[in-house]
C-alpha cells in the first residue's frame, strides 16, 4: 500500500514539475541580420537585426564573429551634440517587445575585422544570451549605405 501511495504521488508530481520547468525556458527569435558592406581596408563595421525574447524577459549579453576580432553591442548616444557610440554590456529584452538593431541606435560594432565585408556576400554571428541558448545566425551584407536589409528579403 505504501508503496501504491509513493508511486501515484510521484505520478502526480511529474505534470506540475514539467509545467514549472516548461514555464522557466527562455527563447529569443532572431530576424533580419544584416551589416553593411565596408571599404577595403575599413578595421570595423555593425551588423543589424530583430531580437524578440517569448515567455520572460531575456538580455542579450554577448556576441562573437569569425570575422572580427571583437564584435561588441554599442548604442549611439548624442551628448551635448556629438553623437558617440558606447559599449553597451547588455541590452534587456522584454517579452513579445521586437528590439530592433539599426544605424543610429542600438548595433553590433565588428572591430579589426579579418577582411572586407562585400557586398551579396554572409557571415555567421553568435548571439549570446542571460537565459535563452546561444544562436548563431547568418548575416547578410547589403550595400556600403544601405540603411536596412534589401527588401522583400527574409534573413534568418
Amino acid at each position: 500500500m505504501r508503496m501504491m501511495l509513493l508511486a501515484a504521488s510521484l505520478v502526480l508530481a511529474i505534470p506540475t514539475f514539467t509545467s514549472t520547468a516548461m514555464a522557466h525556458d527562455a527563447s529569443v527569435q532572431v530576424s533580419g541580420a544584416w551589416a553593411r558592406a565596408t571599404a577595403p581596408n575599413a578595421m570595423s563595421g555593425g551588423a543589424f537585426l530583430t531580437l524578440t525574447a517569448h515567455g520572460h524577459p531575456d538580455a542579450l549579453v554577448g556576441v562573437s564573429t569569425p570575422v572580427a576580432k571583437t564584435a561588441e553591442l554599442h548604442e549611439t548616444v548624442n551628448d551635448k551634440g556629438i553623437m558617440k557610440m558606447l559599449p553597451a554590456p547588455v541590452l534587456a529584452l522584454q517579452p513579445d517587445a521586437p528590439v530592433t538593431l539599426k544605424p543610429g541606435g542600438y548595433h553590433i560594432m565588428l572591430m579589426e575585422l579579418q577582411h572586407q565585408l562585400t557586398r551579396g556576400e554572409s557571415f555567421p554571428l553568435t548571439l549570446r544570451f542571460e537565459h535563452a541558448p546561444p544562436q548563431t545566425v547568418n548575416v547578410m551584407i547589403e550595400g556600403p549605405g544601405a540603411a536596412g536589409p534589401m527588401a522583400g528579403m527574409q534573413h534568418k
